[in-house]
């Protein structure tokens, strides 16, 4: 493995950083404290930095050996934000605040950034600019669009910009990365059925909404398996279904939530489009009336083919290319979706193991992203610094024609 010695040798002194940021969970765009971390160190290693994009991002600067009079730049993107829930792990670093726990890790990515910029301070081995990025408010409050509104983009032009995100059940040493759609989108509905309560032992003097939404959840997933092309992937599911408050009594209204996860924007287009198509019309063949909500969230993380492959040529000069595996698509979320609407670049994953790297002290439960029992791992912290190092300097070693 090429790891690059002087980030190995720095690794625990940024270690203690990262504990001590798990230590001190923040929420989407509550992240003072951990943007004032982030601020203080990259001033200590004399990185201009700049404050107040999304409300607590940072953006640090790094001009290469030039002052950056080649014009060419590249963004490598960290998340800061915690997960509003407990946490289990009773070791030394764990959560100090009720109800707040890093449990995606974003800890652990703030800190592999962290020991990159350290290196990059000291060994500025590129011409060009390297921004890093210190984002806010992934977790639901979708801080990378606020920042691009902002001005990301238009305050520091860069040709790509990258993320990275740790992934439990991988090998530690391996990392994964693809083209095309790696996370999905996220969208939120709901569904309020209006129909006629009356009593439970007279159903024909009113009409009861409960039927119809049973009927309409059913005829949703007709929609995955019959409207849409079996090759694209989709999720329909009713997670929420409220309604009525006695037994004798049949209800008013009937309340229909869930969430919709797609990899392209044509199939959830489709999925809305056939979703309220459904609703209104199921509704109106019994008699009833309904009001359909649906908002979309997040946008599908679609890596640009170019970019991807560079990424994982990169990885393979560190680990090798057998421990650069394909990146198997997930129905999760991620924001950073927005900045590779903006930019190319790519979204990859650093393994973070089986959670045998924790400490005595932690949690019963397994060693996954929002689990309560999580932590991160700190093994990952000169890998992941010697890829962010790499992918920079060989990005900005290009022609600019080629990148």
């Amino acid at each position: 493995m090429n790891v690059i010695d002087s980030i190995v040798t720095q690794a625990a002194s940024i270690a203690a950083v990262r504990r001590d940021i798990h230590a001190h969970p923040e929420l989407c765009f509550e992240e003072v404290r951990t943007a004032d971390v982030v601020a203080q160190k990259l001033t200590e290693w004399g990185i201009p930095i700049h404050r107040g994009l999304g409300k607590t991002g940072v953006v640090g600067i790094v001009k290469g050996r030039d002052g950056g009079a080649s014009g060419r730049a590249i963004g490598l993107r960290a998340d800061m934000d915690a997960l509003p829930m407990q946490e289990f792990n009773t070791f030394a670093h764990a959560s100090k605040h009720q109800g707040k726990m890093h449990a995606c890790g974003h800890d652990g990515h703030v800190a592999m950034l962290l020991a990159a910029a350290q290196h990059f301070a000291k060994h500025r081995n590129f011409d060009g600019t390297v921004y890093l990025i210190f984002q806010p408010a992934e977790e639901g409050g979708g801080g990378a669009r606020v920042m691009i509104e902002d001005g990301l983009f238009e305050q520091f032009p860069m040709e790509a910009v990258y993320g990275m995100h740790n992934w439990p059940g991988m090998p530690v040493g391996t990392f994964a990365v693809s083209p095309g759609p790696v996370m999905a989108s996220t969208s939120e509905f709901k569904i309020t059925l209006r129909g006629k309560g009356g009593h439970a032992a007279l159903p024909h003097t009113g009409i009861d909404p409960v039927p119809i939404a049973c009927g309409m959840v059913q005829t949703f997933q007709t929609i995955i398996s019959r409207n849409k092309k079996p090759v694209d992937a989709g999720v329909i599911s009713v997670t929420m279904i409220h309604a009525g408050e006695a037994t004798n009594v049949v209800p008013d209204s009937v309340e229909l939530q869930g969430t919709v996860r797609t990899f392209t924007v044509e199939v959830l287009d489709l999925i809305e489009k056939r979703m309220r198509q459904i609703a209104e019309h199921t509704c109106a063949a019994h008699d009833a009336t309904c009001e359909f909500e649906f908002v979309r969230n997040y946008p599908p993380t679609i890596n640009s083919p170019a970019e991807a492959e560079f990424a994982r040529k990169v990885m393979a000069g560190i680990v090798g290319e057998e421990r650069v595996l394909p990146q198997e698509p997930t129905m999760g979320a991620e924001d950073f979706a927005y900045m590779l609407q903006a930019k190319p670049g790519a979204y990859c994953f650093i393994a973070n193991g089986d959670g045998a790297h924790r400490e005595m002290g932690h949690g019963g439960g397994p060693c996954m992203l929002h689990n309560p029992s999580y932590d991160f791992n700190d093994d990952l912290i000169p890998l992941g610094a010697t890829y962010w190092v790499k992918l920079a300097e060989e990005w900005l070693a290009q022609p600019a024609d080629a990148a």
